[in-house]
């Protein structure tokens, strides 16, 4: 395999992968892109190397900066914007991860702690089949939110140390 192909097959891959982190294939293949790129890459780079159009081009670079996984750069001489992608793949996982918790579990949270405040009555057997349902799911949601945060703040090092102890026994 050539290094042109095995970089193709790398932004496919990245992208069918990136839907399943919660972001479009797009994104995820320009992300792919300049993960991989030794030097920073302009939106006519971008646009160039993946066939895309400049608004789609502009709107998921966008989005990658809001993730924070990539960074605008700019270059002496240059009117250009150029943007290059966070390389350390444990700080990327913890962002695309801190994100996730942002826009999916604590909106979730937020949520169920609301239907506590139904004003039915909350003897009527349907409300409270509601309640200990939407209450057995908050219980779920707040400790998976607590074992992000966790993780969130574990370093690699001390992370690769908890996996490979548990993988031991």
């Amino acid at each position: 395999m050539k290094l042109q192909e095995a970089k193709e097959q790398f932004i496919q891959l990245w992208g069918v992968l990136g839907t399943s982190w919660g972001i479009n294939r797009t994104m995820a293949q320009i992300h792919a892109l300049l993960l991989i790129s030794p030097t920073a890459l302009s939106t006519e780079d971008v646009m160039a190397q993946l066939s895309i159009s400049r608004g789609n081009a502009n709107m998921n670079l966008r989005d990658l900066m809001t993730w924070n996984l990539i960074y605008k750069e700019l270059k002496q001489g240059e009117r250009r914007d150029f943007f290059r992608a966070e390389k350390d793949i444990w700080e990327v996982a913890k962002r695309i991860i801190k994100e996730r918790k942002r826009r999916e579990i604590e909106p979730l949270m937020q949520a169920l702690v609301s239907f506590n405040n139904l004003s039915d009555d909350k003897k009527n057997p349907e409300v409270k089949a509601f309640l200990k349902s939407t209450s057995d799911i908050n219980h779920v949601v707040g400790k998976m939110d607590n074992a992000v945060s966790t993780l969130l703040q574990v370093e690699e090092s001390k992370l690769a140390g908890i996996l490979f102890s548990i993988l031991k026994k």
